[in-house]
């Protein structure tokens, strides 16, 4: 999954994105960021800014 430009996308579909690949192919998180070189704080801040907040308990973005 190409989340290069994740920045630009729509937060409501960037949602759905995140979570499937935290379900499918991530440990965490953290894992994500780092196998996809993604800025941690930008990203959460992002989803924040939507409504969405990463809940580890689920590993998913609520």
């Amino acid at each position: 999954m190409d989340l290069a430009n994740y920045l630009r996308m729509d937060p409501h579909l960037l949602v759905g994105l995140l979570n499937t690949e935290l379900r499918n192919h991530s440990e965490s998180l953290d894992d994500l960021v780092k196998t996809h070189h993604l800025d941690l704080e930008s990203l959460t801040a992002k989803m924040s800014a939507a409504g969405y907040d990463y809940r580890p308990e689920l590993k998913q973005f609520r």
